[in-house]
């Protein structure tokens, strides 16, 4: 386990347009507000053809190959990630997000795209303090977080 401890921040209230995408979107933001670490909580709506990662195709593959998702119709979307500079300094967001329709309820890393559907709103937890950085994992693939 690696952990480092900070504190709150200022804390963002955000409300995307439609069809603005994410995650660039908040990660634009967080660059431009100089946010480096933090928590993001969304809820709204994620238009058709929003894409999402929802596992690896084989588990013991290595670099794993994402299975990626596409939503068919408007879908509800409740989301929680983490933000983190990467080896640039660059802020990057993890999130997994839940999407409903109907019946169906679908989850997954929005990592390859989502759109915002009139209503996506976000609130960005600005985390000071903290020496934590998302390296590029050479196995992977992944930006996994590194805790000093």
């Amino acid at each position: 386990m690696q952990y480092s401890e900070g504190n709150v921040g200022r804390v963002f209230a955000i409300r995307l347009e439609h069809g603005e995408p994410m995650p660039e979107s908040l990660e634009r933001l967080a660059a431009e507000q100089g946010v480096q670490c933090g928590l993001a909580i969304m809820v709204g709506g994620a238009d058709e053809g929003s894409r999402f990662v929802v596992g690896p195709e084989d588990g013991t593959t290595l670099p794993p190959v994402p299975m990626v998702n596409a939503l068919a119709g408007v879908h509800e979307v409740a989301a929680v990630g983490t933000l983190f500079p990467d080896e640039t300094g660059a802020p990057v967001l993890h999130m997994h997000a839940a999407f409903g329709r109907g019946d169906e309820t679908l989850s997954g890393c929005i990592r390859e795209g989502i759109v915002a559907w009139h209503v996506l709103e976000i609130v960005l937890l600005e985390i000071t303090g903290l020496a934590a950085t998302r390296l590029r994992d050479p196995a992977t693939g992944f930006g996994l977080l590194q805790c000093r």
